[in-house]
């Protein structure tokens, strides 16, 4: 697939500039105010920018109607910013001064009150004009005729930059929002690549046992015997555990779905047979073998006994506590483990790539990260209103016109104030790029605000021993998780959801069940329950549904891949 990145949209936005510069010289030559081309370059490229029909501002003012969940994120930061509100802040502001777009909300509830609210909203169509909904809902909306296709007006009012961003996840989020061949909804697309999952181990306990890190499953189970009983924080106590995990075995920081990864396991994805047909990864024998590897370490004690009522923060206080020395996670996991450093500032960390249980490199399962979608009321007579906004985030916030420092990060996240919050996908991975340049080259010149802003925070570590830039360096710097997010990408480790269609008709009825009959019966049998019920799991998941849901996702690949050629 062609994709627009953002020096592609600007080489475009060159052309055109080329054209409009010499068609208009004359006045050039005649005008007396600035003759240094760099400026008017720039406020051509402006000009340019803003002409485009989805940024253009509307005659007469247009009004568009949302709910918002209140959080203590959302609570803080207006804490921080005495003069703006949810209702009106310096997005709303911006929204209405450049586009003419007054947003409202229909209202604003926390908690347990939001989703009863929301949930009453959707149950009975009385919607806001957008509404963000997940891919179940917006089934739902769509099949009782509530909401509008937005084919033509994505097509006609995104712009080339929106265009370039969205499709840095490639079709898959389209496609999810695809319902009988009619865009239903505008995907919030997420970054599936950031995803990935690493090994984080405190590599003062390598060095106090004298370990290597991995380079196998093998290693990995060596490592995780030996954090456990040979004391490696010193204490004279037998109080460490090997691997760390939590209740909910997928979360993105100590859950198992890297471990698993180690065994050729992909539990929550689909992935292609060697028939060419799609089949999913949680019914696997592959699953079973990892699963019996986790049972082994379980009643050999490097498991916590309790990891069944644990969450991710009952976890991290044991990380802080010194008893934890591995887990799987996600490359902001820095930032968690870090907590280790507090009472004991010999802490140290590194991320390690997967390892497999072959010799061949680990294939790294990553599903689509977009999950909501913004929906739009049938009847809302400017449905394009909510393809403009989007536009004018991107484009103050990365485009050529960007406000970084008072629109994303103040260093406040005033983002959030928004009611849209599109953001590229590959934007992290990309200020990794541009810092291993500048660290190269030993000139910051090439950094853009988002990556100056990350140097800034590594440098609070590196130069002044502030322990704040700690987990930034751990995860952007020179040997950080990005660098091994790099290799991956090189060695095209890295394994996608082969499923990325809207929810067939079964999913929609069963999957919530089916997921939790997996779910209970991975955890049960890393407790214990015999490894063989494993096999009575795959035949009571394909009896629930599965194949029939395993049908539907393959009659959808079949057309998709007939579509694709």
């Amino acid at each position: 697939m062609f994709r627009l990145n953002r020096l592609s949209y600007y080489i475009i936005f060159c052309i055109i500039i080329l054209s409009l510069t010499s068609c208009d010289n004359s006045s050039k030559e005649g005008a007396s105010e600035d003759h240094n081309p760099e400026h008017w370059e720039v406020d051509y490229i402006r000009k340019v920018i803003y002409q485009h029909q989805g940024l253009e501002k509307y005659t007469s003012p247009v009004q568009i109607t949302f709910v918002r969940e209140m959080n203590s994120h959302i609570e803080e930061l207006l804490e921080e910013l005495p003069n703006e509100t949810l209702e009106d802040n310096r997005w709303t502001q911006l929204y209405e001064e450049v586009l003419g777009i007054e947003i409202k909300y229909d209202w604003i509830e926390s908690g347990h009150l939001y989703h009863q609210k929301y949930s009453v909203a959707l149950t009975s169509g009385n919607l806001p004009d957008v509404v963000r909904v997940n891919s179940q809902q917006l089934r739902e909306l769509s099949n009782a005729g509530l909401i509008q296709d937005l084919t033509t007006v994505y097509e006609e009012f995104a712009t080339p930059w929106t265009k370039a961003v969205m499709s840095q996840e490639g079709d898959g989020p389209f496609e999810t929002a695809t319902l009988d061949g009619k865009l239903m909804g505008i995907p919030e697309v997420d970054s599936s690549i950031e995803k990935a999952q690493f090994i984080w181990i405190r590599t003062d306990w390598l060095d106090q046992l004298g370990l290597d890190p991995p380079e196998t499953m093998e290693d990995v189970l060596s490592i995780s015997k030996a954090f456990t009983e040979k004391d490696p924080n010193q204490s004279g106590e037998d109080d460490t555990y090997g691997l760390a995990i939590t209740q909910h075995l997928w979360d993105p920081v100590m859950g198992v779905a890297g471990f698993m990864a180690g065994f050729d396991a992909f539990p929550t994805i689909w992935i292609e047979n060697d028939d060419g047909e799609l089949v999913f990864g949680g019914i696997q024998p592959e699953v079973k073998t990892a699963l019996g590897a986790l049972q082994e370490m379980y009643q050999d004690g490097q498991l916590d006994v309790e990891f069944g009522f644990k969450d991710g923060n009952k976890v991290i206080e044991q990380i802080a506590n010194g008893e934890i020395g591995m887990l799987y996670g996600e490359q902001w996991s820095s930032f968690r483990v870090g907590v280790s450093r507090v009472d004991d500032p010999s802490a140290e960390w590194k991320a390690f790539p997967i390892v497999s249980n072959s010799n061949e490199l680990a294939k790294i399962p990553l599903k689509y990260g977009s999950h909501t979608f913004l929906a739009v009321r049938k009847g809302y007579e400017n449905p394009e209103a909510i393809i403009k906004l989007i536009n004018l985030h991107l484009e103050k916030n990365w485009g050529g016109t960007e406000d970084y420092k008072n629109y994303y990060s103040t260093p406040h996240p005033v983002w959030q104030l928004s009611p849209v919050t599109p953001f590229p996908a590959l934007k992290n991975l990309d200020a990794y790029r541009l810092l291993k340049v500048a660290h190269q080259s030993g000139s910051d010149s090439g950094l853009n605000p988002e990556a100056r802003s990350i140097k800034f925070n590594i440098d609070q570590y590196v130069k002044n021993n502030n322990e704040s830039g700690w987990g930034w360096e751990k995860t952007y710097g020179p040997t950080g998780a990005f660098s091994i997010l790099e290799q991956y990408v090189q060695n095209d480790q890295l394994l996608y959801d082969q499923f990325v269609g809207p929810p067939s008709i079964t999913m929609v009825e069963m999957k919530p069940i089916m997921d939790n009959l997996m779910h209970d019966t991975y955890v049960n049998i890393i407790l214990g329950t015999p490894l063989y019920e494993f096999d009575q799991f795959v035949d009571n998941w394909n009896r629930m549904g599965g194949e029939k849901i395993t049908e539907e996702v393959n009659q959808w690949y079949c057309e998709w891949v007939k579509d694709e050629n």
